[in-house]
């Protein structure tokens, strides 16, 4: 073999010129491919990661029925019980209460949605306590303060410091009425909490909506210790008593365009390979016709056909290794260049958003090794089969009438 191997390369070598142009259109997708798939899996796991670790978790418990018309009085009873599960489980929790009414500063008013939340727990589950805009987040003793989203302060013209008097309708029936002040406005992290959000202690959602300590909803995240179905699952002894839904099952139009995204890395990757194939069946086609009588002297001399398939096929694989190990190489240094500096997508238009939700727009790089060894392997083995075709062509060879060509 290695003598097999030495000859390809030899033949390879009489015609340097072909050689180095394919070569370089090997090492190019490969180095491109590798990149590809890095950049790919990057901004599918950022993107998951975004919508579970900022605000909406991996799963989301609530009362029957309550997603559909956000009720002040469907919350969910005896919360405590899945707050116990998810500890048992080593699954973060965070219970939340809602309520709708009227948010004003001055003389600006708007529609807002109150949240009523535990600041503790909160960041210990959720990032979304890291993202100020301006001031800082709820402390653990938050009184008569609140944090905003960025496009409800525009509104309402809101500073730090700003009163906010704040209206509803009580879980009593009265009317509910209270000044807070501002102490923090959040960046953008989805659409419904920038233009809706005023998120407090959930002692003062308490008194403002006379809500008795309703809860109505638990969101859920295993901070990638387990999948979302995984976590989902650790509930199903109280699945008749609660609605439980991934976060596939709250965001089905992402979910499903981030499954696209994977397939599209697929469908890439195949038309990759489908140019790698051609450009090696093309240069080896070159290689055979200029080789006719050479191929026909060697039939005359009675080699046998496998020789020369073997020794065709032997040329395309030494030339796929060296086109796989440098394009390896340069596609491990793409990578490297993507996480240091990253491809800005800011300036196409703003932050990036998917289905309301917010994503750094910084595309990096997240490789892996299989990446490595999938283009390595994938990159010989179709270079191999493209060389198939004229090997076959060569051995197939009348040696009289090859001899004859000039």
């Amino acid at each position: 073999m290695p003598l097999t191997f030495k000859i390809a390369t030899r033949n390879l070598l009489r015609n340097k010129k072909r050689t180095l142009i394919t070569l370089s259109a090997l090492i190019f997708n490969c180095a491109m491919l590798i990149a590809l798939f890095a950049m790919m899996r990057y901004w599918i796991e950022q993107s998951i990661t975004n919508i579970t670790s900022l605000a909406i978790g991996q799963v989301q418990i609530h009362a029957p029925e309550y997603r559909e018309d956000r009720s002040l009085y469907k919350s969910i009873e005896n919360p405590e019980e899945y707050l116990a599960i998810a500890k048992a489980a080593e699954v973060a929790a965070s219970p939340r209460a809602y309520g709708y009414g009227l948010a004003s500063i001055d003389t600006k008013s708007a529609g807002a949605q109150y949240w009523g939340i535990e600041p503790s727990k909160e960041r210990q589950t959720f990032r979304f306590a890291e993202y100020i805009l301006e001031g800082k987040f709820l402390s653990d003793n938050s009184k008569q303060e609140v944090v905003i989203g960025r496009k409800l302060a525009r509104s309402l013209n809101a500073k730090i410091g700003s009163e906010l008097i704040a209206v509803v309708q009580a879980a009593d029936g009265s009317m509910g009425n209270e000044i807070y002040r501002v102490g923090g406005i959040l960046q953008t992290i989805s659409e419904e909490m920038d233009r809706s959000a005023v998120i407090m202690h959930q002692n003062d959602f308490q008194e403002l909506f006379s809500s008795a300590g309703r809860i109505h909803e638990i969101a859920l995240n295993s901070k990638n210790k387990l999948t979302s179905t995984q976590v989902a699952d650790e509930f199903n002894v109280a699945a008749k008593k609660v609605e439980i839904k991934t976060w596939e099952q709250l965001l089905p139009t992402l979910a499903d365009m981030l499954r696209v995204s994977r397939s599209a890395m697929y469908v890439f990757s195949f038309i990759f390979f489908i140019a790698v194939g051609f450009g090696v069946l093309n240069t080896m086609l070159m290689a055979t016709h200029d080789r006719v009588r050479e191929y026909g002297m060697l039939k005359a001399l009675g080699t046998k056909p496998w020789r020369i398939i073997m020794d065709v096929c032997s040329e395309a694989f030494v030339l796929s290794a060296c086109a796989a190990i440098l394009g390896s190489l340069a596609g491990v240094f793409l990578c490297f260049l993507l996480d240091t500096y990253g491809i800005d997508l800011s300036s196409m238009g703003g932050s990036m958003r998917m289905s309301g939700i917010a994503f750094d727009p910084v595309l990096r790089s997240d490789l892996k090794p299989i990446d490595i060894i999938f283009t390595i392997i994938a990159t010989s083995a179709c270079c191999v089969l493209a060389s198939l075709f004229p090997a076959i062509k060569a051995a197939r060879l009348s040696p009289i009438k090859a001899m004859q060509k000039h």
